[in-house]
This record gives structure tokens, sequence and C-alpha cells, in this order.
């Protein structure tokens, strides 16, 4: 089991945690953020905690005690004011996702049976364009909009909650929290259908945030930007609770496209990425040092001298890599990834460079954190131990001792929402939960992940093959921008490996000169043919790839940016 090294505070639920905040970071700024100007300002824990405070008492007062309140929209501080508001005293929260179409986001409200639901303007335009079809008692309060007669606003519900507060009302403040009840709702990616809820409590919560900062060292003098969507456990988990457990300062990016603007505007020193966008930022770093004289050669000497002069205290990233540093606002020192495997290149790339990644496993039926990398552990391969205080295992492995992870303790779910048949296939009568996901642990109880079960694919001779590690191998040519490794059926009707490819046109265009148009299917093939080819020679002949397509346009992908390899079955 792994150990702690860091002492924590202990917590009982999150009312307690951003309470301890407040007594120790109070005026402390919590979040910067842009008004409707694009002016920057802070707010304090205190402020925040006051705004809880008022929002939660008005939200008592609308008779939405013990309710299921919906929060969606881009990344916002309201975002983040609904979402504690709602399960520090009033009842349960229900993230959605703001990419999914109006039936699915309806589909939800109406199964939760969600009474109000906080969300910006392009989402509230998707529920008014059909609001005959919404159930009759939904309430909708924009986050960030300017007041007019038609509509309710954030703004004027904390006002509604002071006046109570300022008269006495401590019906939220004084509220009892069952840490062990649900407190938020969460909708996984579905493969068919509709997904399967997620009942997560308070104790989930406090307990990843105990054992993630018993072994991850976050200070009330870092800052991190918010990127990732929240309503995904990974990313409103170290925004929502490891932020104010630590003090430290929050700011939200403007997309993925701006995200290097914003971090120049807010200097950030923490970031939560998945592997998708360090491949881009990484890939477009090497290009730009190819691309200088004796760049490579002078990039891996400075790799060597840093790690060097580490080792006997002299600190020399800024002497060899201040400018790429500063691509990243000049404070960047801790990135925590997961949600997809990554190129360990990446990992130890950014490591010689100053910039630790904590690259890590999770779900979100596990809150999502199971199994992590730490600050004395920093491995390019595996994604580390389980968290302290759980433990996790492989179970019925094959003879490489490849095997489903099985992992333990309480970050654990209560269970699938009204759905004990599920519920009961996942969670073991030992408590154990089934991941789904196959890997494998070393002698020194290290965990490797080979893939998801149902991506295996089983050739004609028996042979099982992880779609995954074939797509590391086709990812790193430069020239693919996107790749699914999948079953495909020979002329015998026998499944051997397939791949589809979606080229990296842009780089195609500057090695070429031609654009995307310009390229006949044939002269596309006859590229590939070669990354295939390469591929192919670093693999035993059963896990060859033995037939492949070429994409003209992108995959569908997740919010989190993992392509939906489920539409692609076929």
């Amino acid at each position: 089991m792994t150990k702690p090294f860091y002492e924590v505070r202990q917590l009982h639920d999150l009312r307690d945690l951003i309470c301890q905040s407040v007594e120790l970071y109070g005026e402390r700024p919590a979040f910067e953020v842009k008004d409707f100007k694009n002016q920057h300002y802070n707010i304090t824990y205190n402020e925040y905690y006051e705004q809880i405070n008022a929002l939660g008492t008005a939200l008592i007062d609308m008779g939405l005690k013990n309710e299921k309140i919906a929060v969606s929209g881009d990344n916002c501080y309201e975002w983040c004011l609904s979402y504690m508001a709602t399960v520090m005293g009033v009842g349960v929260i229900v993230p959605v996702d703001k990419e999914l179409l109006f039936d699915d986001i309806n589909d939800i409200l109406n199964i939760s049976d969600v009474k109000l639901i906080f969300c910006d303007k392009k989402i509230a335009k998707k529920l008014n364009e059909r609001k005959d079809e919404l159930k009759k008692d939904l309430q909708i309060v924009h986050m960030r909009s300017e007041k007019t007669e038609d509509i309710t606003v954030i703004e004027e519900l904390i006002e509604r909650g002071r006046k109570l507060v300022a008269e006495g009302d401590r019906r939220f403040i004084d509220a009892e929290i069952d840490p062990d009840a649900m407190c938020s709702l969460l909708f996984t990616s579905g493969t068919t259908g509709m997904s399967k809820g997620v009942m997560l409590c308070q104790r989930n919560f406090v307990f990843e945030v105990m054992s993630a900062m018993s072994v991850i060292k976050i200070n009330p003098e870092d800052c991190g930007i918010s990127l990732l969507p929240l309503h995904h456990t990974f990313e409103s988990s170290i925004i929502l609770f490891f932020a104010p457990y630590c003090g430290a300062k929050v700011t939200f990016c403007d997309g993925f496209k701006y995200v290097l603007k914003n971090m120049k505007e807010f200097n950030p020193s923490v970031f939560v990425a998945v592997p998708l966008l360090l491949e881009t930022v990484h890939r477009r770093l090497m290009k730009a040092i190819k691309a200088k004289p004796h760049g490579e050669f002078l990039f891996k000497l400075g790799k060597v001298l840093v790690k060097a002069g580490k080792k006997v205290g002299i600190d020399l990233k800024n002497v060899f890599f201040k400018e790429i540093i500063d691509t990243f606002g000049g404070n960047m020192r801790l990135i925590i990834c997961g949600a997809a495997p990554i190129n360990p290149q990446i990992l130890k790339d950014f490591d010689a460079i100053g910039i630790q990644i904590i690259f890590g496993y999770g779900l979100t039926e596990c809150a999502p954190l199971a199994i992590i990398n730490h600050d004395r552990l920093h491995m390019a391969e595996s994604v580390g131990v389980p968290i302290p205080g759980s433990e996790a295992k492989i179970i019925d492995a094959d003879s490489t001792g490849v095997g489903e992870i099985c992992v333990k303790g309480d970050m654990v779910m209560l269970g699938y929402y009204n759905n004990p048949e599920e519920t009961a296939k996942v969670i073991d009568k030992d408590g154990f939960f089934h991941t789904g996901d196959l890997g494998y642990v070393d002698k020194k109880g290290h965990f490797y992940i080979s893939g998801r079960s149902k991506n295996v694919i089983v050739t004609s001779n028996g042979k099982n093959i992880y779609p995954e590690e074939l797509e590391y191998h086709l990812a790193e040519d430069i020239l693919v921008g996107e790749c699914l490794v999948l079953a495909d059926k020979n002329k015998k009707g026998e499944d051997i490996v397939g791949a589809r490819i979606f080229p990296n046109f842009e780089e195609l265009k500057e090695q070429t000169g031609k654009g995307a148009e310009d390229f006949s299917d044939r002269e596309l093939y006859d590229i590939f043919e070669k990354t295939v080819n390469n591929v192919n020679e670093k693999l035993p002949s059963y896990k060859k790839i033995l037939n492949f397509k070429i994409r003209r346009t992108e995959f569908h992908k997740t919010t989190t940016q993992k392509i939906k390899r489920f539409e692609y079955k076929d």
C-alpha cells in the first residue's frame, strides 16, 4: 500500500473543506476571472464562501432543499459557485456535458428529476428552442448573462440570499451534511443509448483530496488554469476541491485554441491536461527546436546538463529552456495528466525541462483518481501506484500477466443511479470495483495499462491484441494526426487488425506544399503505407496491421478529446 509523506488535514465533508480554506487563506485569491469587458479581478476565499452561503440560502428559500440541480456550460467561476452551493447544504448536483444535444440533455434532466439548471447562454438557447418538451417545473438560471426581463441570472439569487442571511436565515449555513449520501450524479459517456448515472458522495471526494495531497504538493502560491470540461470529475475534483484545500488560485482558459495565449495571460504554475493536448504542444515544440541550427543537439545537451545540475542542487532549466518555459507563461511547474495513454517520451521531455507531469489512472466511478504517479515517483511508462488508503489488484491474468484492474477504497462510487443490477456487476462483495480496463503490475507494485477489455481484438488464431499499443506506435509518425486501430475482416471473413488514419494535413502541407484537397486517395494511401509498414516492422506477426483506410475528416471525440471508439466499430 502506498504510504503518504506529506501531512494532511482531516476533512469530514466539503463544507468542512471550504471552511478550513477560509480560515487558513481567507484573504488570498481563490479565483482570478475576467468580466464582460475582459478586465481581470480576484475573488478571495472569504468572498467565495460568502457567495456560496448566499446562493445556497436562496436555493433553499426557493423550495429546492434535497432536490437535484444541474449545471452546464463553459468553465467559469459561476459554474464552480453553482456546484458548491448545491452540495454544501441544498441537494444533489448533476453536472451535464455542454456538448450534448438537446435530446440527451433533456433525458438526463428527466431521469434525474432536475428542478433547476444553471447554464450559459448557449445551453439556455438550446433548451429554450424546444421549451415545450422540457419538464414543466424546470427553472433555468443563467450563469453569465446580462439581466433582461425574461431571464433569471445567478446574481439575482445571490442578492436574494444575501438579504436572507442578513436577516438571520441560517437554513443553509447550519444544514447537516451526510458525507455518505449522494451529492453528485454524473452521467458517463455511454457506448450505446443512455449512459449510466454514477452516484458519488462527499466521503468519496474528501478521501481523494486527503489521499492525493498526501503525495502531491500544491502550494498557496500556485495558480491553476482550468481547461478541461468541469463536468468531468478529473477536472472538477482538482479545481473545486484540491485547489481550495491548498489555498491555490484558479483561472479559466478560453478554450483549446487559446490555451498558450491564456497561459501567458495568467502565468499558471499548475495545469490539468489530456494526452492529446500535450502531444500537440510537444509536437510543435519539437518542430520549432529542430528548425533552429543545431537545435536538436542543443536540446539533448540541455536535458543532460539540467539533469546533472539537479543532482547537485543547481537549477539550470532557465539557462537552457527559458524560451520553452515562457511558452507556458514562465511559471509552469506541474501538469496533472490522465484520461488516455500518452507517449512516455513526452513525459521525459517535459520533466527534463523542469515541468513535472504527474500521469495517472482513474474513472468517474472512482471520483476519479485510483492509481497515480506522485512527487517521488516519476515513471513514464507506468500509471503509478494505488493512491494512499486504497488497494488495486489484477484478476484473471493471462499468460503474460495481463488481466482486469480492480480497485478498492473510499473513492469508489455508491453505485449506478437506479440501476442495482449494473452496480452488482462492477462492485463485488469484497468492495472491489471492476474497472473493465486491462493491465499488469510489476514486482515493485507499479501498474501498467494495456487497454479496455471491450476494445481487445481477438484474431482468428486466438491472440489478444490491444489497440492502444498499436495506436501509440502509429502516432509516433508526425504525419499521423489521429488514428484508430480496430478489428477488420479479411476476404475469408476472419478477424484481422485494421487501422483508420486521419492525416496531419498541416504537416503534409509544410513538407509538400500541397493542401488536403490536392492529394488523391491513392497518394495518401501510398504515404501512409510506409507508416504502417514501419510500425509492422516493430511488431510480431500476429499484431501486424493488415488493412488500413485513410479518413479526410477528424474522428468524433468526447469533450476530453478521446475518440468515440464505439462509433467506428463497423
